[in-house]
């Protein structure tokens, strides 16, 4: 068993995040010391990384292709051989430097090797900081169906740096606005409300964002680690977002569509949802149809894809005896979970998506 001399799931940010990091390195003292990277990160992040080390001994980087299409056990299994190759042991620390798709299978290989060892993330993308680097789960994509095969581990450390966010598309950085609107429209008014006009937001005033989103999710984790019960209003917006997503990815002729993208539509669909199965006023629904389509760009669904869409709802992995299960807002701040819809009103909610992507 690995004995740890650091503190366990502890998130740092800031000036002083490089000082635990290396009091960590000096601490635990890795047999092998291994990074893993994309060759986005290798290229842009890589670099100003290492020179954030004190002492460099036994390292081994470990590239593979960015994209989401590659977040797949085949991926994992070429990694296992490779680790194994390298002679990674027990000892061995594992760092994930990278977006959503490198800390998630990252930390479900490191997990699964050699029944665990350690591993480290540092994202350098919005929608990991505030979403995939944190709350422990891990997992990879089974033939496109999103997060089908995982475990909950924690990082024993998680460093936010926004530096890394000066390397990042617009796109990209629009991804992880997505889930922080999400974090608002589930648990926290004041903040969704604070999110509503970004023009106004400095880069400085970014960390103490992040850190916000970050507080709002490990608070919900916190009390629920496996998804059992609260935890799943952090699922707002991602039932049909998966959907979604998981439809997009196994249609390389449609556009590419980010995660955030994809969560981004689904919020506005299951917002719609909520006016009509649950308490959330029309006035709200607008509010936020109105935020997230600032900062989004429509996309266009025909009869046939909606349909092929709804297919993916039965991978759901909150259904429950064969029923899909959604999150739905009461308000704005407040969500309820465990919810039943139709497949009538999900073509409405549609519907009504395409409309108000025509009128922006």
């Amino acid at each position: 068993m690995n004995s740890f001399s650091g503190p366990k799931n502890t998130t740092v940010f800031g000036e002083n995040a490089y000082v635990n990091l290396n009091n960590f390195l000096e601490q635990y003292s890795p047999s092998k010391l291994f990074i893993l990277c994309d060759e986005n990160t290798h290229l842009h992040c890589l670099p100003y990384f290492l020179q954030q080390l004190q002492k460099i001994e036994n390292l081994e980087i470990i590239e593979i292709e960015s994209g989401e299409e590659n977040k797949e056990l085949i991926v994992c299994q070429q990694l296992w051989s490779t680790l194994s190759d390298l002679g990674g042991d027990r000892k061995s620390l594992f760092i994930n430097l990278g977006g959503g798709v490198i800390t998630d299978m990252g930390g479900f290989v490191a997990s699964t090797f050699l029944r665990g060892i350690p591993f480290i993330n540092i994202p350098t993308t919005l929608l990991a900081m505030v979403d995939a680097s944190t709350g422990g789960k891990t997992g990879v994509n089974r033939e496109g169906i999103k997060n089908q095969i995982g475990l909950f581990k924690d990082a024993v450390l998680t460093l936010i740096d926004i530096n890394f966010l000066k390397t990042l598309p617009q796109n990209q950085f629009r991804s992880g606005l997505a889930e922080m609107l999400k974090h608002g429209l589930v648990s926290d008014s004041s903040y969704w409300f604070k999110l509503n006009d970004l023009s106004q937001l400095t880069f400085d005033d970014l960390e103490e964002l992040i850190k916000e989103s970050i507080r709002i999710k490990s608070n919900i984790t916190q009390q629920d680690k496996e998804e059992s019960d609260l935890r799943k209003i952090l699922n707002f917006g991602h039932t049909l977002g998966h959907a979604i997503e998981s439809y997009f990815i196994q249609h390389p002729e449609k556009p590419t569509l980010l995660h955030g993208e994809a969560i981004a539509i689904g919020l506005i669909l299951e917002s719609f949802l909520s006016t009509k199965c649950s308490s959330l006023k029309t006035a709200e629904l607008e509010n936020i149809e109105q935020v997230i389509l600032h900062s989004f760009k429509k996309v266009n669904f025909d009869k046939r894809d909606i349909e092929e869409i709804l297919k993916f709802l039965k991978f759901d992995k909150k259904n429950q005896k064969g029923e899909v299960q959604f999150v739905l807002l009461s308000e704005i701040g407040k969500a309820v979970i465990n919810q039943k819809v139709s497949e009538e009103i999900i073509f409405e909610a549609f519907q009504y998506y395409e409309q108000a992507s025509r009128d922006h």
